[in-house]
């Protein structure tokens, strides 16, 4: 055995600089944080806007800056407790390499391998630093994750690794030749663990929003901008503050904002139920999986085993009991089926390995050859055994009650023999007990609630595995797998028609998922062996248990530090709030949008065509501190409590042909009725001070009562904190217009009973349009619509 570094040696390569100290996850530092989130393109606009009202004098209109303030607030303090929520969860789930040292062996963070390290491997164990071979008992190591090779590669003494492969079977160490940013995964890992939103369906459908709204913004605020300031005569500081009225609530200031901020509230709340999300988008992705691919072993049922019974089929016990203990002491890395053995035989007749095979997942079986002792193997019956036989069939009575079967049996050719394991002699079946867990049956019939369709994709014998689905309650048909098509259309309509898979091999559980990746499906892979690594990186969401390998957790999005499937329905509920919130909240800020750019046009229309009509050019109807308070009780506080309530709505696809089909309409409605509003109440460019604020306050009570409508469509179906929210809001308004003070700071003037009836009775029209709109949109949708929960 080759002996490792010295303490010595070891500080000195970290003086050196020759470590493996790179970060482990690429989550932005606290200055990246507060700088993306205060020098945005949002709040640049709104800047800019405020100075010009600064300019003009009136402090009040520049409460809109207050904006700039909470945008950048809320989303520092959101992200930052994300990134700490990550970078513990990190730490907790990294792969911890086995290192080989002077002063001994023992697992360490990635970050504390340095160069020349010696690195022990056993099976499951991430490759975390290119290096080479030094010692290898049968080792095999799968390169795909990094060079697309399906095939896993035999290691010879001398041979390389890279950084990011996996060990398949075997055991063995490597020397450390490169580390840090040299080794080859290095960026590669740094790029996968990023906090982004990159590949979010959500995210790429706010981006064309936004594109939506530039278009609209361009033409909208170059009109306004030209009729307020060159066609008004209102006097410059008067056209400063109704162009910038104007331009203020085009901004969606809060939409990109408060989806960000969902996603970092999701990653906290499932951090507290120590759910790592590898990749921001696994919450939103979970939510629209309508098929789950679930291993047995340590996902359905708990990992540790015991051994509840040895059936002898002809041989002394003696012989028997000393075969189990001297192959469990032959395993250097033994996997839940042969550390319950080596728990229940402790005693090695000291025995002497001659040849190893160690177990695979494509072969079901391990086998140690011990010289005159014989050819001794252990692994699965109906592969070792012709399935017609009495030993056969007594392991499939036995697995037909849920329990794990294996065969142990006596070959004759060495265990490293091309034709191994040759021809097996029956000599006991070992029956190992698995303990359901306690909350799987709960989750799986969430799941059946919800519509996901749960596939169990095992390893395991076909009877056994069909056993412990029906325990769980979960109903279909199994299938032995090695009887499942190759053919793809083939393998995808039995999927169908099957529920539970026993006997899976790693290649056909990618191909599983592929296959319904292929009608349509939208697929999450649960595992926790090297076997499921292939299927979790090719499924929409890989789904890792905490205790699996290294290699399992390296590729999956979603990591359970807990081990417990049954957090599954919390992440998809994270996932649902997610996507079923933000749909609400980017109503209302697509509305406003609308309703802002539709008024700027129609004022910016009628001042065009004013003069050659000798009528007098309509001034905006608001000042900043109109659309600043409107905004308030319409948007801004609902939409952040809309954001981060609790929603199990189904996610489903078309998230920006919805969000349009409703705004566009909604805005059309809320700008249309507050143009008339502003238009009847209207005297002129030569009225006095009080019947421009009159009519500005028409106007503005014609926009709340229609747009607070607006709200209360997106808040439905209606609980009783949500009626709360829309009454609420309305009452709010109320104040505002009853207090004096308020009414003077505000500049608003319902004095005028008339004009301020009319402004009423058109907002109850428009409130009802908006009503009307609802209904109809429901019908031509196909959709049934629910007022209450």
């Amino acid at each position: 055995m080759i002996a490792g570094l010295s303490d010595a040696e070891v500080a000195q390569r970290v003086a050196d600089g020759k470590s493996n100290a790179i970060s482990e996850r690429a989550t932005r530092s606290v200055p990246d944080i507060v700088r993306a989130n205060v020098f945005t393109r949002i709040n640049a606009i709104l800047g800019v806007l405020l100075l010009i009202v600064l300019a003009t004098g009136s402090l009040i209109n520049g409460m809109f800056g207050l904006l700039i303030v909470a945008n950048s607030v809320v989303g520092m303090v959101q992200e930052i407790r994300a990134k700490r929520t990550l970078d513990a969860l990190a730490i907790v789930g990294q792969a911890k390499p086995l290192v080989r040292r002077q002063s001994g062996t023992r697992t360490l963070s990635p970050a504390e391998v340095v160069l020349d390290d010696i690195i022990e491997l056993g099976p499951g164990d991430q490759v975390v630093v290119d290096g080479r071979i030094v010692e290898e008992a049968n080792l095999e190591i799968d390169e795909s994750l990094l060079t697309g090779e399906a095939d896993p590669i035999t290691k010879a003494a001398g041979d390389g690794v890279m950084s990011g492969s996996f060990v398949v079977a075997g055991t063995g160490a490597y020397r450390a030749t490169r580390v840090g940013p040299e080794a080859y995964a290095a960026k590669l890992a740094e790029e996968a663990s990023k906090f982004t939103l990159v590949k979010s369906e959500l995210r790429n459908g706010i981006n064309r929003i936004l594109q939506f709204i530039t278009y609209l913004l361009v033409p909208a605020g170059l009109l306004t901008i030209y009729t307020q300031l060159f066609t008004t005569h209102a006097g410059w500081r008067q056209s400063v503050l109704r162009a910038v009225g104007a331009l203020v609530p085009m901004v969606p200031e809060g939409l990109v904002l408060l989806t960000s901020v969902a996603f970092a509230v999701g990653v906290v709340r499932l951090g507290q139920r120590r759910c790592l999300v590898q990749e921001l988008p696994a919450i939103e992705g979970l939510a629209r999986v309508d098929v789950v691919c679930a291993d047995k072993t340590g996902t359905l049922t708990e990992n540790g085993m015991r051994v509840a019974g040895v059936e002898g089929l002809g041989a002394p016990v003696d012989r028997v009991d000393d075969a189990l203990a001297a192959l469990a002491a032959a395993d250097p890395r033994p996997n839940a089926s042969m550390q319950a053995i080596a728990e229940s035989y402790q005693r090695p007749p000291g025995w002497v390995a001659t040849a190893t095979a160690p177990f695979k997942s494509a072969t079901k079986w391990s086998g140690v050859s011990f010289g005159d002792h014989g050819n001794w193997v252990i692994g699965a019956p109906d592969v070792l055994l012709d399935p017609a036989s009495a030993a056969a069939e007594d392991a499939e009575r036995i697995g037909a009650q849920g329990l794990r079967v294996l065969l142990v049996g006596t070959g004759d050719v060495a265990v490293d023999h091309p034709d191994a394991p040759g021809r097996v002699t029956p000599v006991a079946l070992v029956i190992l007990e698995q303990r359901v867990r306690p909350d799987a049956a709960e989750t799986l019939d969430y799941f059946a609630e919800q519509g996901v369709s749960v596939k169990v994709i095992s390893g395991d014998n076909a009877v056994s595995v069909g056993a412990v689905a029906d325990k769980l309650g979960l109903r279909g048909e199994t299938m032995d797998a090695r009887r499942l098509p190759s053919d793809p259309a083939e393998l995808a309509d039995a999927l169908d028609a099957y529920t539970t898979f026993g006997r899976v091999r790693p290649d056909q559980k990618r191909a599983i998922v592929h296959a319904l990746q292929s009608h349509g499906h939208t697929v999450a892979m649960t595992g926790d062996g090297v076997n499921d690594v292939l299927a979790l990186k090719d499924a929409d969401i890989g789904v890792a248990m905490g205790a699996g390998s290294p290699a399992s957790r390296a590729v999956a999005q979603i990591v359970l530090l807990d081990n417990r499937f049954a957090t599954l329905p919390y992440v998809v509920g994270e996932g649902r709030r997610v996507i079923g919130n933000i749909e609400r909240v980017a109503n209302l800020f697509l509305t406003k949008t609308v309703y802002s750019v539709l008024l700027a046009l129609l004022v910016g229309v009628e001042c065009l065509f004013a003069r050659p009509l000798k009528a007098d050019p309509l001034l905006y109807p608001f000042q900043p501190i109109h659309v600043t308070i409107a905004a308030w009780f319409t948007i801004g506080i609902p939409s952040f409590i809309l954001s981060l309530a609790p929603n199990n709505e189904r996610a489903y696809p078309g998230f920006v042909r919805r969000v349009l089909s409703s705004a566009l309409p909604s805005g059309l409605i809320v700008g249309i009725a507050t143009f008339a509003s502003y238009l009847v109440a209207y005297h002129g460019r030569h009225a006095t001070f009080q019947q421009q604020e009159q009519a500005s306050t028409a106007a503005l009570i014609t926009l709340l009562m229609t747009a607070l409508w607006v709200l209360a469509i997106v808040a439905r179906p209606y609980q009783w904190w949500r009626v709360a929210l829309v009454v609420g809001s309305g009452l709010a308004y109320v104040v505002i217009f009853s207090i004096p003070l308020a009414r003077k700071a505000f500049l608003l003037d319902p004095s005028d009973v008339a004009v301020t009836a009319t402004a009423v009775g058109i907002g109850a029209l428009g409130a009802g349009a908006v009503e009307a709109l609802w209904w109809i949109r429901a019908r031509m949708l196909g959709v049934q619509p629910r007022l209450w929960r």
